[in-house]
């Protein structure tokens, strides 16, 4: 083997460790970087050089090192977790919030809410009971029933107006997930081009990875790595994104609340194949999505079934005063009417009115009884103790919300907490150890050193055959 054959040995080593000396500094630089992901460089040692001979042998040494390229020390593994951590915790995150946010708005218990407006209601035909020759106990009545009237209507209002937000939310993260698709698709495109030249394209995969996980967070988007580098992203195991190719979504259904109407529901579809679901599994939307649902879609209908359940009651509160008190007589001896009218042409929560202008057309006598009798309404404020009266089935109904408002917050808090540990585990995978980037560029320093020592003393032995070997004795 030549003596100059050294020098390429000792070049490359030096190459080899300043190169891995770069990647190192890379390292340190984007310590703090969001979604940034460690590298290394893969050294490996170069053969002997072989002769182009049948017999022939080489004992000599390799021919040095060399960076055969800059790994991302990432977990695929680790990665699809943490994907399918956070389409599980953004799901039921935006069912919990729409949970306590009409909790919230339904207000109960409290001096303000609909429970103790029906108690003051209630207390007032017990007051007109007791008191049916005085107008100003009938007029408190008919302002308390107005209160019971608006409050229904209230609450009604509030559950369009959160399900109209909640629309409003949903186009605007399905646009979202469409400009993050492109932009997925536009990092496929040049990543491609980077490892086809040669070159290391390790940070535009962190900037992807962290895109992916945002769809799923959205969608419930997974991934899918090709051997040429770039990324497939599906959806409910169909293509959102497919190398350059994207595949835009669409938010279609009903733009204005309909209430408890069935069969009306928003949903998302495949902008290239209109009236093909996409059939969303996880993420936000799909928690938007069952937000928004009719009462009849399973475990949706958190919306639709409140404005069922204000309708059922305003029905309720009409046809059980209604019953008794068309039984009754007013003062002047005229047969009760309804006390309460629903229109037809409304849901019942904002249909529902009070029937009656008139205090002296307030009907609480029986019949039978004269004129000042007040019977009537002592049976109509005792709807307020009915097992079956409208107080028990609006408890029934705040009962119902507080348990499924605590079971929804409850899982949504564990599942943040295991997509929180799924982060930290691919964290500690992936995050750069300041400390240990230090001791390797120590290291790598050593070597380049070493390799440059090499490098002099094969100048030095050359130096002493070339201008040396030979002046002996003269």
């Amino acid at each position: 083997m030549s003596t100059f054959s050294g020098l390429g040995t000792a070049l490359s080593s030096l190459i080899a460790q300043r190169q891995a000396l770069e990647v190192s500094g890379q390292n340190i630089a984007n310590a703090n970087t969001v979604g940034y992901t460690r590298q290394r460089a893969s050294i490996s040692s170069l053969p002997a050089a072989s002769v182009s001979s049948m017999f022939s042998t080489n004992n000599g040494p390799g021919q040095g090192t060399r960076v055969t390229g800059i790994e991302r020390l990432g977990d695929l593994f680790i990665d699809a977790r943490v994907r399918s951590e956070t389409a599980g915790s953004a799901y039921l995150s935006a069912r919990a919030s729409a949970y306590t946010t009409l909790e919230q708005g339904v207000g109960e218990p409290s001096t303000t809410g609909l429970s103790t407006q029906l108690s003051n209601l209630w207390g007032a035909f017990s007051d007109v009971a007791n008191t049916p020759n005085k107008d100003s106990a009938r007029a408190v009545l008919l302002e308390t029933a107005n209160a019971v009237v608006d409050r229904i209507a209230t609450l009604y209002d509030a559950a369009a107006t959160q399900w109209t937000q909640a629309r409003t939310t949903t186009v605007a993260l399905v646009d979202q997930v469409n400009t993050i698709a492109a932009n997925v698709a536009d990092l496929n495109t040049n990543i491609l081009a980077i490892t086809n030249s040669g070159g290391s394209a390790n940070e535009l995969m962190d900037q992807r990875d962290q895109l992916v996980t945002q769809l799923s967070g959205l969608v419930g988007a997974t991934a899918r790595v090709r051997d040429n580098g770039t990324v497939d992203v599906l959806v409910a195991g169909n293509a959102l994104v497919s190398g350059a190719t994207t595949t835009l979504l669409v938010v279609t259904g009903p733009t204005v609340f309909s209430g408890a109407t069935a069969g009306q529901s928003v949903g998302v579809e495949w902008a290239s194949r209109p009236g093909i679901a996409v059939g969303l599994d996880g993420g936000r939307v799909a928690g938007l999505l069952s937000v928004l649902a009719p009462p009849s879609g399973g475990a949706g209908g958190i919306l639709t079934e409140a404005a069922a359940s204000y309708d059922g009651l305003a029905t309720k509160i009409a046809t059980s005063v209604n019953a008794l008190h068309a039984t009754a007589t007013t003062v002047g001896g005229a047969p009760g009417g309804a006390f309460f009218a629903i229109d037809a042409t409304k849901p019942a929560s904002l249909g529902l009115s009070v029937a009656i202008t008139d205090p002296t057309e307030i009907a609480v006598a029986a019949a039978t009884k004269g004129a000042l009798d007040g019977s009537v309404a002592d049976k109509i404020a005792a709807l307020g103790l009915a097992t079956d009266g409208p107080d028990a089935t609006w408890s029934a109904v705040v009962v119902q919300l507080g348990v499924r408002t605590a079971s929804a917050t409850s899982r949504s808090s564990v599942a943040e907490a295991s997509r929180a540990s799924a982060a930290s585990q691919q964290l500690a995978q992936t995050s750069v150890d300041v400390d240990e980037e230090s001791t390797n560029m120590l290291a790598y320093q050593r070597a380049y050193e070493g390799s440059a020592r090499v490098l002099t003393a094969i100048d030095s032995m050359l130096d002493t055959l070339i201008n040396r070997t030979g002046l002996v004795g003269r």
